[in-house]
């Protein structure tokens, strides 16, 4: 069976925000298929079913913060006017059930599955990190070079590369 929505276009929206792996309020009901509105409006009348470590509302800084980071048009501009929810794996399950619409069940399978993969990398790289650790101790100093190496290109890198391509106007 087809992916109702490619694994890769969740993967893209999912963020790290208070040590939780989390989705927005708005990137949920555009892949359940309903207006944010309807979304939000769900979570109100079952809020019983969204405990804290299921859903969170973001902080005016996080906001900023990740506003700044995905670049999202701001409120004078049709932006949103209220802090946005943000679901953990558990939440956006939950999210399907509340919206009770047959393409918010199927797209939940396809959530949940973007969330375990991102889960399994990240236990991957802790995996690699730890034999990384055996080997140092294995071998001697002459191969410290190549192990530094190797750590360095694990660690994500501390700031974006400059945008490259053509900028109309002759803009620089």
């Amino acid at each position: 069976m087809k992916a109702l929505i490619p694994l890769d276009r969740i993967e893209r929206r999912i963020y790290l925000i208070r040590g939780h792996k989390v989705m927005l309020d708005r990137d949920l009901a555009g892949i359940y298929g309903v207006s944010t509105a309807r979304l939000n409006e769900q979570v109100k009348r079952n809020e019983a079913r969204f405990p804290k470590d299921f859903m969170f509302q973001l902080s005016a800084r996080e906001n900023g913060i990740l506003m700044s980071q995905i670049a999202t048009s701001s409120s004078d501009h049709g932006g949103h006017r209220k802090l946005p929810r943000v679901f953990t794996e558990h939440g956006a399950v939950m999210l399907a059930s509340v919206l009770n619409s047959p393409m918010a069940l199927r797209a939940s399978v396809e959530v949940v599955r973007a969330f375990v993969k991102l889960r399994e990398m990240i236990a991957s790289h802790r995996d690699l990190a730890r034999r990384l650790d055996e080997l140092e101790k294995k071998y001697d100093a002459q191969f410290r070079v190549v192990f530094d190496a190797i750590r360095e290109l694990m660690e994500p890198p501390e700031k974006p590369m400059p945008r490259i391509g053509f900028k109309p106007g002759g803009e620089e």
